[in-house]
């Protein structure tokens, strides 16, 4: 079987943990670069996570770490949610540091892009920083990209602003560079996160059914996304899915504009379901999920981690 070759973009977090394992155990996906991002803590928690989980894992997966900051607005982090360090209640061995580059994020991207002999696919479950400057410093490399597939936005309601999403309202300037740059995008936004939580009984499988089960629950304890009582959001899984597994999806073909200026609606994405703005679709948004097959299919992904 062809692995599809993928770059991850994160900035772990506890809902990013679980998605990286269910990539890095994958059969079908070849992870060739782990990219950090200031975003649900700052930039030196999310590069030191990354490493601990890579080295947790047993894999040799290499790690550069990118933009400590949004474009040109100040970070806001989400350690109220994650914990001070991101990943709150595990205590990790010393990472293997030499899986972390010297160069940086977007040097990183490019030359695992341009050094790839097949279309490559960006699974971006961060605030978008590190890619949009990626498709600006280097647009040479967007012929190189398959496929954009981000866990970012909300068709609905928000979770940073009335109507928006932590990773693209942490960042909207980036966003607006990514779904603007003419390369395919897959969105998995808020809304399908909520609508496919994991049920405390999920969480108890995946403590007992997997290898990493223990760590992936003391992390659940501390997650505020949610709690083992009342069920967990795990967002960036979603991203994976779509990837691994779209036909759990409903997928819509539309337009997504990023509100930059808005006072009260900065970073809000505008899903264009009815075709009001008359522009050509720049994105597949994911507009439902059957929830109970993205549990089981989860908890069987993670199962997989050993």
């Amino acid at each position: 079987m062809s692995r599809k070759p993928v770059i991850i973009d994160t900035d772990p977090g506890i809902d990013d943990a679980v998605a990286l394992a269910i990539a890095l155990f994958a059969e079908e996906l070849d992870v060739r670069l782990i990219t950090t991002v200031g975003g649900n803590v700052g930039i030196e928690h999310t590069t030191d996570n990354a490493l601990k989980l890579v080295s947790f894992f047993g894999k040799r997966v290499p790690v550069a770490a990118g933009a400590a900051e949004p474009l040109v607005r100040e970070l806001v982090d989400a350690s109220n949610v994650h914990g001070a360090s991101g990943m709150e209640g595990w205590e990790f061995d010393e990472p293997d540091r030499t899986l972390l580059l010297e160069k940086n994020a977007v040097d990183a991207m490019r030359d695992v892009l341009l050094a790839s002999e097949e279309p490559v696919t960006i699974v971006a479950l961060a605030p978008l920083t590190n890619v949009a400057l990626t498709l600006k410093a280097y647009p040479e490399v967007k012929s190189h990209i398959e496929r954009i597939v981000l866990m970012g936005g909300t068709a609905a309601r928000g979770n940073k602003g009335v109507l928006s999403e932590f990773n693209v309202a942490t960042d909207p300037e980036a966003a607006a560079v990514v779904f603007s740059s003419g390369v395919p995008i897959t969105m998995a936004g808020l809304d399908v996160g909520w609508a496919a939580m994991l049920r405390p009984e999920d969480s108890e499988r995946i403590r007992d059914e997997s290898p990493a089960g223990e760590m992936f629950y003391a992390l659940f304890n501390h997650y505020r996304g949610g709690s083992l009582r009342t069920g967990l959001k795990m967002y960036d899984a979603h991203a994976m899915a779509v990837l691994l597994c779209p036909e759990m999806y409903e997928l819509v073909d539309t337009y997504v504009g990023i509100e930059l200026a808005g006072s009260m609606t900065a970073g809000c994405t505008l899903v264009d379901l009815k075709g009001y703005l008359g522009k050509p679709a720049n994105a597949t948004v994911c507009m439902g999920i059957d929830a109970d097959r993205f549990r089981s299919w989860m908890v069987e992904r993670l199962a997989q981690c050993k």
